[in-house]
Parts: structure tokens; C-alpha cells; sequence
């Protein structure tokens, strides 16, 4: 059966936070700012001009990822991508990107940029296969655990 990317829905926002939390407990810890994001995603991401995007079948939600604008016009920050564990491995977060790249050029935006940590290779190579570029990671990143920040230019 088919995955299908459907847009946000309120009735999904239990499946966004777990998805990620499951994900950010796997490989890190959850962090202060993620709490409050995934707790509100409406608030912190859809009504700040942000889209969310799930990755479904049937009834079951796999995957989430989040677009969020950032403070220089028209480059959106790629986050809160996650797979559920058992559906990891069968490029359900390809799929999740190349919608957010395609959605992305759709809307005309500049480009996206993400954070994210070189203990991550597996990510880091997909970002790179779909053409991010490594760029220099501010002081005042907003992830304890980003040691790496990337970008894609339209």
C-alpha cells in the first residue's frame, strides 16, 4: 500500500510528538525548546506560517516532518522529521523531504536550511544526496545538540 504526505491536522498532533520524542530519546535527549514545540505545534509552528507534513497509510501515521519559517525571508527551517522505529529503513524520510523540497519550490521559498549532529551519518548523507550544503553553525544555535547546519539554496 501506498504512503501518502498529507498536510497538517489537529487530530495528528499526539502522533508529531511522540514521533519525535521516541526519536529525539532514541538518539539524544529532549531538550527544553523541543518540548514546547512538539507540546504546541500549532501554535509554535502552524500559526507562525510553518507547515507539517505526515507520512500515512491507511489509518497509521509513520512519519512527521516540520517546515518552519526562519528570520531571513524565505528559507524555512527542515525539522522534527521522524519515522517510527519499525517503519525505519523503507524511505519513508526520503519521501518526507523530497515533498518538503518539492512543497518548498511550489511555494517559491528561497531555500531550507536544517540542524543536525555528524553522529547522525546515515541523515547527514541523505542531506547531502538531495543537495544540502554544510554551512557554519551560529553561536546561538537553538539545539544543544547540533554540531552541524545545512543548507539548500533554490
Amino acid at each position: 500500500m501506498a504512503i501518502n504526505i498529507i498536510p497538517f491536522n489537529a487530530a495528528y498532533s499526539k502522533d508529531f510528538y511522540n514521533l519525535n520524542v521516541e526519536w529525539l530519546q532514541t538518539h539524544f535527549y529532549v531538550e527544553n525548546y523541543d518540548e514546547e514545540v512538539l507540546s504546541e505545534p500549532e501554535y509554535y509552528i502552524i500559526n507562525k506560517g510553518g507547515h507539517i507534513f505526515f507520512a500515512k497509510q491507511v489509518n497509521d501515521i509513520y512519519g512527521t516532518v516540520a517546515l518552519i519559517p526562519t528570520k531571513t525571508e524565505g528559507i524555512y527551517e527542515l525539522t522534527k522529521m521522524a519515522v517510527l522505529p519499525n517503519q525505519r529503513g523503507l524511505k519513508i524520510g526520503q519521501k518526507l523531504m523530497q515533498h518538503c523540497i518539492d512543497f518548498a519550490k511550489e511555494q517559491n521559498f528561497k531555500g531550507l536550511m536544517l540542524y543536525s549532529n555528524t553522529k547522525l551519518e546515515n541523515a547527514i548523507y541523505i542531506y547531502r544526496k538531495y543537495g544540502f550544503a554544510e554551512i557554519p553553525v551560529e553561536e546561538n544555535s537553538p539545539y544543544k545538540r547540533s554540531n552541524i547546519k545545512m543548507e539548500l539554496v533554490f
